[in-house]
């Protein structure tokens, strides 16, 4: 869960017949609710597939950097699966969008202040994954030593 509240991004993968697809999205992870928010646009490829499929599987990824003359790779990973809802409720987007933007900037007050609006709430598009899976890997350490 920390993975999630701490990356900018995950990628989340979909489905419409047999047909795979990958987006990577910025989000905010609300651990009291177990979901994760995301904003996108009101139509594309990625709306038209969730409206009909809504399961996705994810991954967020904090790189902890390569390891020069170990050939190895430092990690941390969160792997989820889910399913997608659009959010109509203005009081629940609201939140979405605050839960995005304290993962997000730096200055939090400031953005939330000039950007969440009632006008900006009734236009923004809002996705909410539900996680009913998660797991993870972590490398903490080199596994090859030379």
């Amino acid at each position: 869960m920390a993975t999630l509240e701490k990356t900018k991004y995950i990628t989340i993968a979909m489905c419409l017949e047999n047909e795979p697809y990958l987006v990577t999205l910025s989000h905010g992870y609300s651990r009291e609710k177990n979901c994760i928010y995301f904003h996108c646009a009101q139509e594309g490829k990625k709306i038209d597939i969730l409206r009909v499929n809504g399961t996705v599987w994810g991954q967020a990824i904090n790189d902890l950097g390569y390891v020069p003359g170990s050939c190895d790779h430092l990690f941390v990973t969160t792997q989820f699966r889910g399913k997608v809802t659009f959010i109509q409720d203005i009081v629940e987007k609201e939140l979405a969008l605050k839960t995005m933007i304290h993962q997000l900037e730096p200055d939090p007050g400031k953005v939330i202040e000039e950007q969440i609006t009632e006008s900006s709430l009734q236009r923004v598009n809002i996705g909410r994954i539900d996680i009913d899976f998660l797991s993870g890997k972590k490398s903490k350490e080199t596994i090859i030593s030379l």
